[in-house]
């Protein structure tokens, strides 16, 4: 038996189907719309429908931006020739919140994962190596922040062994970051830690 009309319903279930909201989750951002004052929800559904046409990769780095450039890549103060290689743009956002790194990066849009058929082309590993092996030698560290998990861990190895015979130095982020742990949900001081620590390999 259908507790709710057939609006809240499909309005619970498309919630319901968005990562980390559960059924109750869902319940409870379902009513708390429908008893939003009807401009707030036009906004907030045209600010997702423009965020979904506009935003799109930094053809630099390829983190989430709505512009060519997003703005660590566009930055002139940052140094260009450190790149942080992370998972994704999540991965980013915890680094830049520690304000200890001032190097750009470079987002993986995943990692290497065969079981779930993720190889080395399905993710964004061909255009770190084209970033690294500029004629100029403008690049002299890539830093791998990869996740501390099978996946993570085998994506390093991977990209380090493209990389070192390019004349890069190639470090890893120390094991303050626990194996097994996502990024985007450590702490700022262990992140930070890691980064000092980080090691070449």
């Amino acid at each position: 038996m259908e507790l709710y009309s057939g609006y809240v319903n499909r309005l619970v279930s498309e919630l319901a189907a968005l990562p980390g909201i559960g059924d109750k989750s869902a319940q409870r951002l379902a009513f708390y719309m429908i008893n939003m004052p009807p401009e707030k929800v036009k906004r907030l559904a045209d600010t997702m429908m423009e965020a979904r046409s506009r935003v799109k990769y930094c053809k630099e780095c390829f983190t989430l931006t709505d512009s060519d450039m997003c703005p660590v890549c566009s930055n002139a103060s940052r140094d260009h020739s450190v790149i942080m290689v992370v998972e994704d743009t999540r991965d980013m956002a915890a680094y830049e919140k520690t304000g200890k790194y001032g190097g750009v990066y470079h987002v993986l849009q995943g990692a290497i994962a065969p079981m779930l058929g993720v190889g080395p082309s399905d993710i964004r590993i061909k255009e770190l190596v084209d970033r690294c092996s500029k004629d100029d030698g403008s690049i002299s560290e890539v830093i791998l922040a990869t996740n501390s998990s099978i996946e993570g861990e085998t994506t390093a190895m991977y990209i380090s062994k493209l990389i070192k015979p390019l004349g890069v130095k190639v470090t890893r982020i120390a094991s303050g970051v626990p194996v097994g742990g996502d990024l985007e949900y450590i702490d700022e001081i262990t992140l930070t830690r890691a980064l000092d620590g980080r090691v070449e390999i």
